[in-house]
């Protein structure tokens, strides 16, 4: 069958990011026709070329719309509005699809989704990655009254008028349900490539950042933005500045890259490492002791699904959380990892030291809970079945 897949934000595992939109892609086009409606973005913050951008016999239109995680609300709107125009006539132009795939965010993607299913009269398949938009609004992004009663009225139109919902956490899926008033919603998770990390390349990842005897790495890896806590993590960093068997290694870029660099350049304890590509990433996390999944203190972001979380319990790296939502629940029912309140860098530090001065064999039974858990809940390419499937049976 034939499938129009409208994703704006679409990577490969050559960025530094965890590639699912390329691993659903894959999964879809082994079997079926597909036509994919991309920004062109995406492609130039490729740090490797081991993959494919696109699957062999994939129909990709790219939309030339620029975007940055630095550009301001306005200019995001801007760069929004021309990838839903454009990729709705790109969309219509290829034809009628057996079902249309649309992934947000931002909140316009799935409305282009809705707009070329209802003129072929086919199903489309809603998947949120974040809610929107209670994130915007949350960040302050959206002040006006009027226009956040206007986006929870099409949030709540899009869930009702999609055939299905895809979310990509547990609390997401809560979210649709109560928003929505049915149940047809799943859940599928990011997940893990895991041939992938049995194939990361560890000695690169101790050559991009050395440890001397008797040093652990504590490494935070992904987006440098606004949403992320960074100041807590460098605070915290700073609190154990004489602790120099304890490297924090910052990995990424974004909003706070600057105070980043300003604090490896003044701390000896601080390392700051350029975006690497995913399986460079799965390997830092091998290497590394504890990594620290962080965000702001917003209701909201309690929700999200955050890749790198799932990354490091596969790599057998336990994990400190500030969400007290599913990621708590998870890692502490788990066994392999802890909940720390958001922008809270006193207790961030204490639970490090407290981990760190514990005996091997307790941080290996941990290391071994995350592996476990991982390996059972986030096995990607069993998640990625069960979406194709779902796709057939919708189609």
């Amino acid at each position: 069958m034939h499938i129009a897949v409208f994703v704006q934000h679409y990577h490969t595992p050559d960025c530094p990011t965890a590639g699912r939109p390329h691993a659903l892609v894959c999964a879809l086009a082994a079997h079926h026709d597909v036509t994919l409606i991309t920004a062109n973005m995406g492609r130039k913050r490729r740090i490797t070329n081991s993959y494919r951008w696109v699957p062999p016999g994939v129909a990709h239109h790219e939309v030339p719309v620029p975007y940055q995680n630095e550009m301001s609300a306005a200019q995001r709107l801007v760069s929004f509005g021309r990838y839903a125009a454009q990729a709705a006539l790109r969309g219509l132009a290829a034809g009628p699809p057996d079902i249309v795939l649309a992934s947000s965010t931002p909140l316009t993607v799935p409305v282009v989704g809705a707009l070329v299913a209802r003129r072929y009269g086919v199903p489309w398949v809603f998947e949120v990655r974040d809610l929107w938009p209670d994130f915007p609004i949350q960040m302050g992004a959206v002040p006006a009254a009027g226009a956040q009663r206007a986006l929870y009225a099409l949030e709540r139109y899009l869930y009702r008028d999609a055939r299905h919902v895809v979310a990509l956490s547990p609390d997401m899926a809560r979210h649709v349900r109560r928003r929505s008033g049915h149940n047809r919603v799943s859940m599928n998770p990011y997940g893990t490539d895991l041939s992938l990390l049995r194939r990361a390349p560890t000695r690169e990842a101790e050559a991009l950042c050395p440890l001397q005897d008797g040093q652990r790495l504590v490494l935070y890896a992904g987006s440098f933005g606004r949403a992320n806590a960074l100041p807590t993590l460098l605070d915290a960093a700073r609190r154990l500045r004489d602790r120099l068997d304890i490297v924090w290694a910052f990995v990424g870029s974004g909003y706070y890259q600057p105070d980043i660099e300003a604090a490896a350049q003044r701390l000896p304890n601080v390392r700051m490492l350029p975006p690497q590509s995913y399986s460079r990433t799965l390997a830092l996390f091998k290497h590394a002791t504890l990594s620290i999944t962080s965000f702001v203190d917003r209701h909201v972001l309690r929700t999200n699904a955050p890749s790198k979380l799932m990354d490091s319990l596969a790599a057998g790296t336990p994990v400190i959380v500030t969400n007290p939502g599913w990621t708590k629940e998870l890692v502490t029912s788990g066994q392999c990892g802890w909940y720390v309140p958001p922008e809270n860098p006193e207790d961030l530090a204490a639970c490090i030291c407290q981990y760190m001065e514990r005996p091997s064999c307790v941080r290996a039974r941990w290391s071994r809970n995350a592996i476990h858990l991982a390996h059972s809940r986030f096995d990607r390419a069993c998640h990625m079945r069960a979406y194709r499937q779902l796709i057939e049976g919708l189609a």
